[in-house]
C-alpha cells in the first residue's frame, strides 16, 4: 500500500515503503535508472549494498530506518530513506533525525513528494530538526555534491546530479556544513618549513605499518585515536567497536599493510592514516555484479597494480596535539610515509576526503604540500513546522 499518491503533469506518483528481500532489491536498483545516461556515475556492488541494508550492519544496533521507492507509470523514479540514530540523538538532542539515500529524476513533484514522505515519518517520531543526506551516518557516505561535477567520485564517496541542489533548497532545506575533498599528486616535494618541523621531531615520532598478525588490536587502536581526534568536530558521532571492526574487515583484503600507517610518539600510538586503492576505477566494468566473473576481474586488477588513484578516508591525530607543532609533524608523517610507498605501487594521485570546511589547520597542511580542493559536498538542514 502506498503512503503517498498524487497526480502531476508527468503522471501519477506513488510512493511505497520498502520491505523484505524484493523491496530492498528495488530500492538498491533505483540509481541504475537515474544514472543510466551519466558516464561519471559509478555503480556500487549490489552484494555490498544488500549487506549495508541488512540486519548485519552494526549501525542498526543503535539506529532505525525506513526506505521508500517512488513510481510513475509503474516505473521507479526515485527513492529516499529516513533514519533515527540514537548515538546522534544522545549528543545533539532527541528531536534530531536524518534523511539519505536520496535519488530522483529531474522532476520537482517527485523530489518534493519523496522529501515529504521522509519528513512525515520523522515527525511522527518526534523529530523537529532534520539534516542530510547521510547514507546512513556521518561515518559513512554523506553530503550532496555541490562542486566538482566534472570528475567521477572515488571509492566510498557519494555522487549526485546538479539538479538536486535546487530541488532540495526548494523543499525548504538550507546549507549547514560543507565537506571538502582534496586532490594530491603523490610526487610532491614537502616545503622547507614542513621538512624543518619533521626533522625537529624525528627522534620522538616513529611511524609503522599495520601489524596484520595483531589485526583486531590494531583496528581498536585506530578507532580510539579516531574517536578522540574527531570528538569535538561538527556532527561527530563515535564509531562503535562493532562498526569499526566491520569496516576493518571489509577493507582487510583490499588494503596493503603499507597503506595503513600508525604514528607513535615516545612509544604511544597517537596518530594514524588509512588509504585504500580507488576501486571506482574498476567498478564500472562490473556494473554491480561480483558473480560469476566480476570477482576475478576485481582481484586481477588489484594484483596488477593497474589502479593509479587512491583515497584517504580515515585519519586522526589525538586531540591533545591539535594546534601544536608536534601535531603538524604527526599529520605530515602519516601522510608522507604511505605517499612514498604508493608511488612504488603506481598510485599517482590521492583524494583526501572528507575535510570539514572550517578545519583550517588540516586544510593549510594539505595546501602547503600541493593539495587542491576539487570537490565540495554539502549537508543541509531544516526545522519542521
Amino acid at each position: 500500500m502506498s503512503v503517498f499518491s498524487d497526480t502531476s503533469p508527468g503522471g501519477k506518483i506513488k510512493i511505497f515503503p520498502i520491505s523484505g528481500f524484493r523491496g530492498t532489491g528495488e530500492f538498491i536498483d533505483v540509481p541504475w535508472r537515474i544514472y543510466a545516461d551519466d558516464p561519471l556515475w559509478v555503480p556500487p556492488l549490489r552484494l555490498e549494498r544488500r549487506l549495508h541494508f541488512s540486519r548485519f550492519n552494526p549501525y542498526f544496533k543503535h539506529a532505525q530506518w525506513q526506505g521508500w521507492v517512488a513510481y510513475r507509470n509503474n516505473q521507479p523514479v526515485g527513492r529516499i530513506s529516513a533514519q533515527l540514530d540514537e548515538l546522534h540523538r544522545q549528543r545533539y538532542g532527541s528531536d534530531t533525525g536524518h534523511f539519505g539515500m536520496l535519488e530522483s529524476v529531474n522532476d520537482g513533484a517527485v523530489f518534493s513528494a519523496l522529501i515529504r514522505v521522509a519528513e512525515d515519518w520523522l515527525a511522527k517520531r518526534g523529530v523537529c530538526r532534520v539534516s542530510g543526506p547521510f547514507n546512513f551516518s556521518i561515518n559513512q557516505e554523506c553530503g550532496l555534491l555541490v562542486q566538482g561535477f566534472d570528475t567521477p567520485p572515488v571509492f566510498m564517496m557519494p555522487y549526485s546530479p546538479e539538479w538536486y541542489v535546487n530541488l532540495l533548497e526548494q523543499s525548504g532545506y538550507r546549507p549547514c556544513k560543507d565537506l571538502l575533498a582534496y586532490w594530491l599528486e603523490t610526487d610532491f616535494e614537502p616545503p622547507p618549513a614542513m621538512q624543518a618541523i619533521d626533522r625537529k621531531y624525528q627522534h620522538q615520532i616513529q611511524v609503522r605499518t599495520l601489524r596484520r598478525d595483531r589485526f583486531s588490536e590494531e583496528i581498536e587502536i585506530m578507532r580510539n585515536i579516531f574517536n578522540d581526534a574527531w570528538s569535538e568536530n561538527w556532527g561527530f558521532v563515535p564509531f562503535t567497536q562493532e562498526e569499526f571492526a566491520e569496516l576493518g574487515s571489509s577493507l582487510r583484503w583490499l588494503v596493503p599493510d603499507e597503506f595503513i600507517q600508525i604514528a607513535e610518539m615516545d612509544g604511544e600510538p597517537v596518530a594514524f592514516m588509512a588509504a585504500l586503492p580507488n576501486l571506482n576505477e574498476i567498478l564500472p566494468a562490473l556494473n554491480g555484479k561480483l558473480f560469476p566473473f566480476g570477482w576475478l576481474h576485481l582481484v586481477k586488477k588489484l594484483k596488477s597494480s593497474s589502479i593509479t588513484t587512491a583515497r584517504v578516508p580515515l585519519m586522526g591525530v589525538r586531540r591533545r596535539f591539535h594546534h601544536t607543532l608536534p601535531g603538524i609533524a604527526l599529520a605530515f608523517k602519516v601522510i608522507d610515509a604511505p605517499r612514498k610507498i604508493a608511488r612504488t605501487k603506481g598510485i599517482r594521485n590521492v583524494e583526501l576526503s572528507w575535510i570539514l570546511e572550517d578545519n583550517l589547520p588540516m586544510r593549510a597542511i594539505l595546501e602547503k604540500i600541493g593539495g587542491k580542493e576539487y570537490k565540495r559536498y554539502r549537508i543541509y538542514e531544516k526545522t519542521l513546522a
